[in-house]
């Protein structure tokens, strides 16, 4: 089955992640920038992050390399923003239409993932949705992270 891990991170969590994935799977990775995307640390990107939230925009993505219909499964990555899946990740999948793919999500967070989870099923609505996980503080807690995604693998790879 080829898969696609397709994923947004600002700090690197999500990357973790995506990383110990396409290392479980076997699978291709594609990275979500957005357009206006700079290197911003502390105050400034949650400034950033906060206005991409409030404008309720899909923001402009930068150029990617994606055929939805090379794929059998494509996992979906991003960190919470706000009780929901980052801006990125909303423009992607509302520019693709994917639809009628067999597909999975995860989510990283540093406290509560809020309606986060209904926002993703939402967003996919019209897939066949196989599994979801949430990783909490996952650059913090790399070994917790492999077993959790070994687990996570384990518990979808039978629906494959």
């Amino acid at each position: 089955m080829k898969t696609a891990v397709v994923y947004y991170s600002i700090d690197g969590n999500g990357a973790l992640v995506a990383k110990e994935l396409i290392s479980l799977l076997n699978a291709d990775l594609i990275r979500l920038h957005a357009a206006d995307e700079k290197p911003r640390k502390g105050f400034a990107q949650f400034l950033w992050g906060c206005k991409l939230m409030l404008s309720k925009k899909n923001p402009p993505l930068k150029p990617y390399g994606f055929n939805p219909l090379a794929y059998d499964l494509i996992i979906f990555g991003a960190p919470v923003w706000g009780a929901s899946p980052a801006p990125p990740i909303r423009s992607f999948i509302a520019e693709t239409g994917l639809s009628g793919k067999k597909v999975a999500f995860y989510l990283t967070h540093t406290g509560s993932v809020g309606k986060a989870r209904d926002k993703f099923w939402d967003l996919l609505a019209g897939n066949d949705i196989i599994a979801e996980a949430d990783f909490l503080r996952p650059l913090g807690n790399s070994e917790g992270v492999k077993q959790q995604l070994t687990d996570w693998v384990k518990g979808f790879a039978d629906k494959q």
